[in-house]
């Protein structure tokens, strides 16, 4: 190893020593972190380190392929110039603080999705206002980075103490040898860029283990090149024609009758009961996890309005999110879809004008708006819900370029209390919708409001003198939204509108989605009820039901006639058979009861008898029939929003 760092190439070698030492210090802290979750096994331990520095390896020969190059290209005597005395040792201290920087971001990342850079990762560096706040207002940010800075030079200094970078300089490297070198590297780079993939390292059912193996760099590359799946591509397929069939079974009610036959889900809903037209408010509450409500086992009494609301409502005490993210939420309760592999549809390309529930309540004559306390330019939900027949209420910012079919209001300084990164506190967002609901009253329209709360999210913080506890932790801003909700209620009961109004309280997903399995279903299981609906007695519905069935069954319990290309349903229909759509960005998992099939790029599939007592996932095997269904749900959900199918 002494005789790598005592020529041309010194540099380059020790900076490789650097990145796989750090690297191997970061999997070393995950994985004490990790192993007080999961127990790992011999096999399981040695993939996360031999693996892992394979990985390790490959990023860092990635890193320092154009390094590579010039060392091959830049003769000797111009090596050996004052000026690059000053360029390499200025191009090393950028490379460390770049990758230190990326360590502390992987440490920072762990701690809130347990993983590895994903597309989420590849998101954020999209958006980088708000992740900076976010960053600066939850850690000390000019400490964190002074610490970068410091380290980046101790190891530079390092570097010069152990005279690498005299060495190099000195270092006369004839040109053959260092195209043996040179090349060599640079082969070996692209051989790992273009052959190795990350999904290597998702074999075997402990997540942990999976995500321990990768390298967090590498991991983020190769997510920013795979944002997106082509269904049709890496999943199970079936005959289209048969695909559709099992769907329209499966949709299938007394009182629907498709519209047309073939490749087609829509169908006309009919009702008996007299129909009801009151306003509707969906308050889509950020990751409140069904595990933070006393309903569900929680002590800690951090939802007191919630719990004793839930008995009072029509509460769906067994409803599970499609997947790990806001925008994945919203595309269940406005598109009513399986989440179809890729980002949601809601940053997609193209996912303007979809047959949406706002298209229902138009088609019945309300005015749809959406609320949200931040910038909705983030995620893209503007674009989405303005092109999809909502007017927008956010707290952002006038671009150029953003055309929607409806209108938008930009809340003002004077209507907020409380602000930081995400947004304004969900009090400040629940006065908005009042003072707009207060003009909709008044000009006699009808109104459906979707609302989209932000205090539950990192900082974690809100109003002082609110609640008993301080902010900064997930709890306390659990705690906050509960309170904000109670506070909401009570307003909006003392005003005119409020007998005619529903309001439907339901999370976009779960705090967390990591589990000792690498599709945790207890990590999806999320609260949901509808208050204040006339004529109907409290009722709890038992039966395991998704995001996407939720306006369906309201829109039954309210006696509409409406037509319905959804892949939802009536959850209080005799047809009825319990079963939930869910999963990651690739994963895509069908439930039906305990049964689930788990169907994966490269054409996987996998089954497991799910034990909700204790949360395990045993391996078992289904009849093709069942399997064919979960493949059905997937496939044409892709099928319909890539050809034009969710057009209305």
């Amino acid at each position: 190893m002494m005789n790598l760092l005592k020529g041309r190439y010194a540099v380059l070698y020790a900076f490789i020593i650097y990145f796989l030492t750090f690297s191997f210090l970061i999997r070393i802290a995950l994985f004490n972190a990790s192993a007080q979750h999961v127990a790992f096994s011999l096999g399981e331990t040695l993939k996360i380190f031999v693996l892992g520095l394979f990985y390790d390896l490959g990023t860092s020969l990635m890193l320092v392929t154009l390094y590579s190059l010039f060392l091959l290209l830049i003769p000797t005597k111009k090596y050996q110039k004052k000026w690059n005395r000053f360029f390499t040792p200025a191009v090393l201290f950028f490379f460390l603080v770049i990758t230190l920087f990326s360590f502390f971001a992987e440490l920072t990342f762990w701690q809130e999705f347990e993983s590895r850079f994903n597309f989420i990762a590849v998101d954020y560096l999209i958006y980088t206002y708000e992740v900076i706040h976010n960053i600066n207002e939850s850690y000390p940010l000019p400490l964190l980075i002074s610490a970068v800075l410091l380290i980046a030079l101790a190891i530079t200094l390092l570097f010069y103490k152990l005279k690498i970078f005299k060495k190099t300089f000195e270092s006369t490297v004839p040109f053959k040898q260092r195209i043996i070198f040179s090349s060599t590297l640079i082969a070996i780079s692209l051989t790992f860029c273009f052959i190795v993939k990350n999904s290597w390292a998702e074999h075997g059912n402990n997540r942990y283990a999976n995500e321990l193996s990768k390298a967090g760099i590498y991991s983020f590359f190769a997510a920013f090149k795979n944002n997106e799946l082509n269904y049709k591509d890496f999943y199970n397929l079936i005959d289209d024609k048969e695909a559709f069939n099992l769907m329209r079974k499966e949709l299938a009610e007394a009182n629907a009758k498709f519209l047309s036959s073939g490749l087609s889900i829509k169908r006309f809903v009919a009702n008996d009961k007299q129909e009801l037209k009151p306003n509707v408010i969906t308050i889509t509450v950020e990751s409140l996890s069904a595990d933070f409500l006393a309903h569900y086992g929680n002590k800690e009494n951090l939802t007191p309005f919630l719990d004793s609301t839930a008995d009072n409502s029509v509460f769906f005490s067994n409803m599970y999110a499609t997947g790990t993210r806001t925008v994945r939420g919203m595309e269940a309760l406005t598109l009513c879809i399986p989440p179809t592999p890729g980002s949601s549809i809601v940053r997609r390309m193209d996912n303007e004008h979809l047959f949406s529930v706002g298209a229902v309540f138009k088609k019945k004559g309300y005015v749809n708006t959406f609320f949200y306390g931040g910038d909705g330019y983030f995620d893209n939900m503007n674009h989405f819900f303005g092109n999809n027949g909502y007017n927008i209420v956010d707290r952002g910012r006038k671009l150029l370029n953003e055309t929607f079919d409806g209108s938008r209001k930009i809340i003002k300084d004077g209507e907020v209390t409380f602000e930081n990164a995400w947004g304004i506190c969900d009090e400040d967002i629940f006065n908005v919708v009042i003072e707009d609901a207060d003009a909709k009253y008044k000009a006699h329209q009808l109104f459906n409001n979707f609302i989209m709360t932000t205090s539950n999210h990192r900082p974690y913080t809100f109003p002082a003198n609110k609640i008993n506890i301080p902010s900064g932790t997930r709890e306390a801003a659990v705690r906050y939204t509960d309170y904000a909700i109670e506070q909401f209620i009570k307003k909006i009961k003392r005003k005119p509108w409020f007998n005619n109004t529903v309001i439907v309280i339901v999370a976009d997903h779960c705090a967390s989605s990591a589990g000792k399995n690498e599709i945790d279903i207890s990590k999806y299981q999320i609260p949901c009820m509808i208050l204040n609906l006339k004529n109907q007695p409290a009722l709890n519905i038992s039966k395991m039901t998704s995001q996407i069935d939720l306006f369906a069954t309201l829109w039954h319990l309210l006696g509409w006639k409406y037509t319905n290309g959804f892949f939802s349903k009536n959850v209080l229909d005799e047809s009825y058979k319990p079963r939930v759509v869910l999963g990651t960005y690739q994963k895509l998992v069908y439930m039906r009861n305990d049964s689930m099939v788990v169907l994966s790029p490269q054409h996987k599939m996998e089954h497991y008898i799910y034990n909700k007592a204790k949360n395990e996932q045993n391996k078992a095997k289904f009849p093709d029939a069942f399997a064919n269904q979960a493949i059905a749900n997937y496939q044409t959900a892709f099928e319909l929003f890539k050809n034009g199918g969710l057009k209305e």
